[in-house]
């Protein structure tokens, strides 16, 4: 049987702050909150979750991977929105402005994308 993809770790010093954030973001719940390590996913059952791991030291470079978010074309600003309203905050990472998603940063600094559907970059 080949690998499955299990957790997404983020790190983190705040990890329930931070935990709450993506789940409130995702609509999500957290599953097992610990000392040490706190994941979050849908439900229990869900093939994966996002597991927030403690460190030490603060984030000082852009991310080499990070999380793109959708919804529906109609709802993204109101969406955009609310993940601000939750704690995010806009980043400038060299945009142009012509782009297809918007480039957010959670409380921790960790940059996402609000990306549009697939469906409207077809054609």
């Amino acid at each position: 049987m080949p690998v499955s993809l299990h957790h997404i770790v983020v790190d983190a010093h705040d990890l329930p702050g931070l935990a709450r954030f993506w789940a409130g973001a995702l609509g999500w719940r957290i599953l097992s909150e610990r000392a040490r390590e706190v994941v979050i996913g849908p439900d229990e059952s869900a093939p994966v979750g996002i597991c927030f791991m403690p460190v030490t030291d603060r984030k000082t470079v852009k991310n080499r991977l990070h999380l793109d978010l959708t919804c529906g074309a109609q709802d993204r600003e109101s969406e955009i929105e609310r993940l601000l309203a939750l704690g995010a905050r806009r980043a400038d990472v060299g945009q142009t402005g012509e782009e297809s998603w918007t480039v957010l940063i959670d409380p921790e600094g960790n940059e996402f994308c609000v990306v549009r559907p697939k469906a409207t970059l077809i054609g």
